[in-house]
């Protein structure tokens, strides 16, 4: 099945047969429709490493990619190498482009993405957006782990929706109806190889100077560029711009 077939009018009726199915049932179908054409991005977050875990059981060799940006914790090294031990899967990598994060470096220095919004974004750009783009090359659609209780800035996640920022690729959310509670009871039952930065009060994981622990009663991405302010919480991986109908 390509990308081509999928309208806004089709996708629309894809969310409504798959809203309230289990993560399962929805990988299950990405897989069987897109076969090796599909990946998952994957942050060895709590919602990646359950996906993992699920792709794993519902189609030996998937594929899924990591982003190292070079600045990631070294626990997150450590969860990619547990992964890769325990599922059979292919998961690939993909790096900046070294020109970039030199130019920017020499011109702005190591902590630039500090300063401003623009200068985080830059930095999220090069080390992030670029490499994302090389990762879906050739890819007719992608799995992410959002969640529509992450933050506001995902509150209206579909299901599935069509990717306009990325070539018009179909993307796929299969956890964007589940809660906190949902994905850690997956996780303990399953036993899936979380990310020790859980453990230390860190729910969502990114770059090092840019990952904080978070605070009673904050949301789940809140210790996600703390310094800004909560409707500005994304790098870029997940733009605005899904077709109508989703």
């Amino acid at each position: 099945m390509t990308t081509g077939t999928h309208t806004a009018d089709k996708i629309a009726k894809i969310n409504q047969e798959l809203e309230g199915q289990s993560p399962q049932a929805i990988l299950e179908w990405a897989l069987k429709s897109f076969g090796d054409k599909i990946s998952l991005a994957c942050s060895l977050g709590a919602e990646d490493v359950a996906l993992l875990d699920m792709m794993a059981k519902i189609q030996p060799g998937a594929r899924a990619f990591v982003l190292d940006t070079g600045r990631l914790h070294e626990e997150t090294y450590e969860t990619l190498m547990m992964c890769r031990s325990r599922f059979d899967l292919k998961i690939e990598t993909f790096f900046p482009q070294a020109p970039a994060v030199q130019n920017l470096l020499n011109a702005k220095g190591p902590f630039s993405f500090y300063d401003s919004i623009d200068n985080r974004k830059e930095c999220c750009h090069a080390r992030k957006v670029e490499p994302l783009g090389r990762a879906l090359n050739g890819l007719d659609a992608w799995i992410t782990g959002m969640r529509r209780a992450q933050s506001v800035t995902r509150a209206d996640t579909p299901i599935v929706e069509i990717d306009a920022a990325h070539g018009d690729i179909i993307k796929v959310n299969p956890l964007a109806a589940w809660s906190e509670g949902e994905l850690d009871a997956y996780n303990r039952e399953h036993k899936v190889p979380l990310n020790p930065l859980h453990a230390k009060g860190f729910p969502s994981i990114g770059c090092a100077p840019c990952t904080r622990a978070i605070q009673a009663g904050e949301d789940v991405r809140a210790g996600r560029w703390w310094w800004e302010s909560p409707d500005n919480k994304e790098c870029g991986l997940h733009q605005a711009g899904a077709k109508p109908g989703t």
